[in-house]
C-alpha cells in the first residue's frame, strides 16, 4: 500500500502548483473528462524511485474568508490523521501569518514527519525574506518555487529517505480482494453486511492495513474472497463538507490493495463529481470496477426509469464503458446476490491469459483490416505481441516506431483486443515497445 503525503496550507500559497510539480508531466488516460483527473486532488506519484500517494488538501474545503482559519485548522487536522507524511506549505510573499503559526503549533505535537516548505522563493531576495519563518521554532524549512521547480530536488531527496521501499508481497492466486467504495451514506455498510450475511463468513474480521477499513475473508461458491470495507471516517456529530470529501482518501488506500472495486452509487442522488473522481483513480490504477446502484427500491419508476438511469450513468462514466452495472437494494437484499456472480465473472476476465500464438494471429488480423498510417513517409511495422501481465490484462506490442503510434490507432487496437479475446468487462492496457529496428 502506498504511503500518503498530504500538502496542507492556506489557500493561494501554491498547494496545487506544488501538487502538479511533484506529479510531473503525464498523459492522463481520462484527462478529457472533468472531475476525473483535471479536478482531482489526489494522485499516485511514481516518477521517483519510491512511489507515494499525494494529496492536495486545497480542494477539500469550500472557500470562505470568514471561516478561513477554522477551515484551515480542520483540513490540516484531517490531513494529519490520514497521511503518513505532511508537507506544510507557506508563502514567502505573504510572510509568516497567525494562521501559519497556529497550524505549526498543532503539527509540532504530532508524531509524524513534517516538512515545512516556504514557497515562491525565486531568488536571493526571497531567500533572505524566508528567514523570518525560523520564528516558528523549527530546525529547518525548505525554500522552493513550485512554479519553477527551484528546491524540489532537495525536498524529494529527503522525502525518499522516509518513504518505505516498494513492497513485494506475493498475492494468493486464488484470492479475490474486493473494495467497497462510495460517498458517505450511500449504503456501503448495509451492502457489506448484506453480502457477508448472505455469504456466511468463515473467518473473523481482522483489522486491515488501513485504519478505518476492515478486511473480512469469506467463501462464495468455493472461491476465496476478502472484502475490504471502507466505511470511511466515523465521527459523531455533523459531518462537514471537508470531512466528507477527505474520507475519499480511505477509498484510495483500499483500492491500492483490491482487485475488484465495487463503486456504490446512491440511486436518488445519481452520479456525483466525487464518484467520478474516485472511480477515475481506480481506472488509472488498472482495477476492475463494478458500478453498484443502491437504494433502487426507493425510486418511483415507470417503464423508462431504468433506461434513462443507465444512459445517464454511461454518459457520466464515459471512460468506463466496460464496467458492469448492477441495481440493488442493500436494505431489502434485492439483487444483492447478483453482485457476487458479477464479481466472479469480472475477476475471471481480469486474470485471463491469452496464448502468444493466438495473440499474434489476432494482431495480424487487426493490421490487415486497418493498417497503421505512414509517419513521415515511413510505415509503422508491428513485429509481434505478448501478454505482459494480468490484473489488468496488459499486452506489449513490439514495433519499429513505438512513439509514433497515434492515440486513435491505439484505441482501435484496444477495441480489437477486447472484442477478439473477450475482455468486455475489465480495463486492459496496450503498451508499445521498440525492437531496435527502424524504417
Amino acid at each position: 500500500m502506498l504511503p500518503v503525503v498530504a500538502i496542507v496550507g492556506r489557500p493561494n500559497v501554491g498547494k496545487s502548483t506544488l501538487f502538479n510539480r511533484l506529479l510531473g508531466k503525464r498523459k492522463a488516460i481520462v484527462e478529457d473528462f472533468p472531475g476525473v483527473t483535471r479536478d482531482r486532488h489526489y494522485a499516485e506519484v511514481n516518477r521517483f524511485p519510491r512511489p507515494f500517494l499525494l494529496i492536495d488538501t486545497g480542494g477539500f474545503e469550500p472557500a470562505s474568508k470568514d471561516r478561513l482559519l477554522v477551515q484551515m485548522r480542520e483540513q490540516s487536522q484531517l490531513a494529519v490523521e490520514e497521511a503518513d507524511i505532511i508537507f506544510f506549505l507557506m508563502d514567502v510573499k505573504e510572510g509568516l501569518t497567525a494562521a501559519d503559526q497556529e497550524v505549526a503549533d498543532m503539527l509540532r505535537r504530532i508524531d509524524k514527519p513534517v516538512f515545512y516548505l516556504v514557497n515562491k522563493v525565486d531568488g536571493e531576495k526571497q531567500e533572505l525574506a524566508a528567514t523570518e519563518f525560523y520564528a516558528l521554532g523549527i530546525d529547518r524549512f525548505y525554500s522552493l518555487s513550485a512554479e519553477h521547480g527551484r528546491g524540489i530536488n532537495d525536498l524529494i531527496d529527503d522525502l525518499e529517505v522516509l518513504l518505505p521501499p516498494v513492497a513485494e508481497n506475493p498475492e494468493p492466486e486464488d484470492e479475490v480482494r474486493m473494495a467497497v467504495v462510495g460517498r458517505p451514506n450511500v449504503g456501503k455498510s448495509s451492502l457489506v453486511n448484506r453480502l457477508l450475511g448472505y455469504e456466511r463468513v468463515v473467518a473473523n474480521p481482522t483489522s486491515g492495513t488501513t485504519r478505518d477499513s476492515i478486511d473480512t475473508p469469506f467463501v462464495h461458491d468455493e472461491k476465496r474472497y476478502v472484502l475490504i470495507d471502507t466505511a470511511g471516517i466515523r465521527r459523531k456529530g455533523k459531518v462537514s463538507q471537508t470531512l466528507e470529501k477527505y474520507s475519499a482518501i480511505n477509498a484510495l488506500k483500499a483500492m491500492d490493495r483490491a482487485h475488484v472495486v465495487l463503486m456504490v452509487i446512491d440511486a436518488a442522488e445519481g452520479v456525483t463529481d466525487q464518484d467520478l473522481s474516485v472511480a477515475g483513480y481506480a481506472f488509472e490504477k488498472g482495477r476492475a470496477l463494478v458500478l453498484v446502484v443502491n437504494k433502487w427500491d426507493l425510486l418511483e419508476k415507470d417503464n423508462q426509469t431504468m433506461g434513462n438511469f443507465v444512459a445517464e450513468v454511461r454518459r457520466r462514466f464515459k471512460y468506463l464503458p466496460f464496467a458492469p452495472l448492477v441495481f440493488v437494494s442493500a436494505l431489502s437484499g434485492q439483487r444483492v446476490s447478483k453482485i457476487m456472480s458479477t464479481v466472479a465473472e469480472v475477476f475471471e476476465e481480469f486474470n485471463q491469459r491469452i496464448p502468444t500464438a493466438r495473440l499474434n494471429k489476432g494482431l495480424e488480423e487487426f493490421l490487415q483490416k486497418n493498417p497503421p498510417s505512414m509517419v513521415r513517409g515511413q510505415r509503422i511495422k508491428f513485429y509481434y505481441a505478448a501478454q505482459g501481465a494480468v490484473r489488468p490484462p496488459t499486452f506489449v506490442l513490439f514495433t519499429n516506431r513505438p512513439d509514433d503510434i497515434h492515440f486513435s490507432y491505439q484505441r482501435y487496437l484496444t477495441n480489437c483486443f477486447r472484442e477478439k479475446f473477450g475482455f468486455d468487462r475489465v480495463p486492459i492496457r496496450i503498451q508499445f515497445k521498440g525492437r531496435g529496428r527502424q524504417g
